[in-house]
């Protein structure tokens, strides 16, 4: 299937009609669009970013992906090389890109929705000047939507260098002086390790635990074998081990994975209580120390949010109201890419294509019914 196939044709004066519109061109959206172009349907993946990966390469300059690279490829396509290997954040961009080019998929690029809205029957979807209508919408926007900072980092005084681990890449950003890093997760604790080899480096907050194994080669040999497989099969919403175990880590961050306290400790970075608010310009902490900081990178993670969704018929809880994807609120919106949505692994590499591949069988199901339909109609007439 090409682009220009895809796109569609007729339906509302200026608007391309396709099946099913897929908004985000991460490891989501290109999954789904791999089984999609199976089918032989009509669809169109819009994405913001000027090159299919870019949600990647914007990430901080020594990032490494925690999942080994024979976990991390999609459907149809494995990932290259030493399958042992965990590879950059530009590795698995590039990957990307290349997996929407093989499969010839219709990525329209540069391309940010600006509105999707429902008249009861279908999608009208807008991207600026640009149209499509649809029976179907899959919002596949990824986890990290909106960056989220507290409202009194804006107290702090104008010299102190401010940063969201979205827009940290490297330590050549920093002024001199000390690093408060901001949230005990995997980026707060990896961003800190690397900040602390050249500033005075102090880390707020208290992780939710660690992997009792060390990350690297032997782990992914011998224990992510194991983490996925639970990660897939156990911990999902079929089993009740699983459903316990998504409502508490819905609510709690992930367990650091590979850099550990130890790690930072034996870096010479310090471990302070959580951050409380500002007093006379410092940060304060919640043991009432204040901390006179140069630099703050808050790793205090994102909000979703779809700013774009115009349909008032949706109730406040909609997202909550899902199965593996299906918006129970109003047929034909789907969610993929997303935490919880089936399995803890929803939202990463190992767990997008098999989520993807239920989705296809959904809409492929409810495309038949609707021909069905349509069919039955035309005879009665």
């Amino acid at each position: 299937m090409n682009t220009t196939q895809a796109a569609g044709t007729g339906g509302t004066t200026g608007a391309a009609a396709v099946d099913t519109v897929i908004i985000g061109a991460g490891q989501s959206g290109l999954a789904l669009g791999y089984y999609l172009a199976q089918q032989h349907r009509t669809f169109v993946i819009l994405d913001a970013g000027a090159r299919v990966g870019d949600a990647w390469r914007s990430r901080w300059d020594s990032l490494r992906l925690f999942t080994p690279a024979k976990y991390n490829g999609l459907p149809g396509l494995p990932f290259p090389g030493d399958g042992l290997a965990f590879p950059t954040k530009d590795e698995q961009a590039a990957y990307l890109e290349d997996y929407a080019k093989q499969f010839h998929l219709p990525v329209l690029l540069n391309t940010a929705v600006t509105r999707l809205t429902h008249d009861g029957q279908q999608f009208h979807v807008a991207a600026g000047a640009r149209r499509w209508v649809a029976a179907n919408a899959v919002l596949a926007t990824g986890a990290c939507s909106l960056p989220r900072t507290p409202g009194f980092a804006a107290e702090l005084p104008s010299g102190v260098v401010q940063l969201h681990s979205h827009e940290y890449k490297n330590p050549a950003q920093l002024q001199p002086g000390p690093v408060l890093v901001v949230g005990a997760g995997n980026s707060g604790a990896e961003i800190a390790l690397e900040t602390s080899r050249t500033h005075e480096t102090w880390l707020a907050g208290k992780p939710s635990a660690q992997i009792p194994f060390r990350h690297g080669r032997t782990a992914a040999r011998f224990f992510f074998p194991v983490v996925r497989f639970a990660g897939l099969h156990v911990l999902n919403t079929s089993t009740p081990a699983g459903r316990r175990m998504l409502a508490r880590t819905t609510a709690q961050a992930t367990p650091l994975i590979r850099t550990k306290l130890a790690d930072l400790t034996a870096a010479g970075a310090q471990l302070v209580p959580r951050v409380s608010g500002v007093q006379d310009g410092q940060v304060l902490l919640d043991d009432g120390r204040c901390l006179p900081v140069a630099n703050v990178i808050w790793c205090t993670g994102f909000r979703e949010d779809y700013p774009w969704l115009d349909i008032p018929a949706l109730p406040a809880d909609w997202r909550q109201r899902q199965h593996r994807g299906v918006v129970e609120a109003l047929p034909g919106l789907y969610l993929l890419g997303k935490a919880a949505i089936f399995a803890e692994a929803s939202e990463a590499l190992p767990g997008v294509g098999r989520d993807a591949k239920y989705l296809a069988r959904r809409l492929a199901a409810a495309s038949a019914l609707r021909d069905e339909t349509a069919a039955k109609t035309r005879v009665a007439a």
